[in-house]
């Protein structure tokens, strides 16, 4: 069978890059809790930054949440509980940043071998080609779900290879709906730990929650037939 050679094959060549996607996955959780302990024992650590207290604050979380240190949803709460609404658009602008930090990071990691292996085949090769075409909405798309981790996603969009300028403007409107609900839960709480442990956003929330999620599942699945769609018929008339 000739599946079985292909997958060993792609991953045999490709090892490094889903090595790194794992971490991506298991690592924020990891951090996220450590740093909820330490939140939990200074509790007014962030209270009363300076301006310099506050840009580094915003550098830090860039760097933290591009390498999947610090989950989004994370420093969302955390920010708005802290900061209030004067720091949302220094939060928007770093999630901005990681991303751009997190696609640079994987192209140096993977190197296009993802890319050179799926060109190999006329028909993965169409693939990729309409979903670069699609890149604004197969970015904005993986963004704007709530479930989808973003660290994973800067590692498996960066292999489209699309332009950084479209990465990084895709990627801070598609965050924007989900940063401004959390951001908005934080600002709402008034216990740290609690906030952390259940941050209850009500009915309304619930049902927004599951909107985003069933938008984005909606979009990509109409994005990807669309593209497989347009490569199948793009390899047929080649041939």
């Amino acid at each position: 069978m000739k599946l079985i050679p292909l997958l060993k094959n792609l991953v045999r060549e490709n090892a490094s890059t889903f090595v790194s996607m794992l971490l991506l996955v298991v690592v924020p959780v990891t951090v996220s809790s450590t740093v909820a302990v330490y939140l939990y024992q200074y509790q007014d650590i962030f209270r009363d930054l300076t301006l310099w207290q506050l840009l580094l604050y915003f550098v830090v979380i860039s760097v933290t949440m591009a390498l999947a240190l610090t989950p989004t949803t994370f420093v969302a709460l955390v920010s708005g509980f802290y900061l209030g609404w004067q720091g949302f658009p220094g939060v928007v602008v770093a999630y901005g940043i990681a991303a751009l930090v997190g696609y640079s990071l994987a192209r140096l990691i993977d190197h296009g071998k993802m890319m050179s292996f799926l060109n190999r085949f006329e028909k993965a090769r169409n693939l990729m080609q309409e979903l670069r075409n699609q890149s604004w909405s197969l970015i904005f798309l993986t963004r704007i779900s709530p479930v989808l981790p973003f660290a994973l996603m800067n590692f498996v969009l960066s292999l489209l290879q699309v332009s950084r300028t479209r990465f990084f403007v895709a990627s801070i409107v598609g965050m924007l709906p989900r940063t401004l609900f959390f951001y908005w839960i934080g600002t709402q709480a008034r216990d740290i730990i609690s906030l952390l442990q259940n941050p209850d956003s009500g009915r309304t929330g619930q049902l927004l929650m599951i909107g985003l999620i069933i938008i984005s599942i909606g979009g990509l699945y109409f994005v990807f037939d669309r593209a497989l769609k347009k490569a199948l018929k793009n390899a047929s008339v080649k041939n």
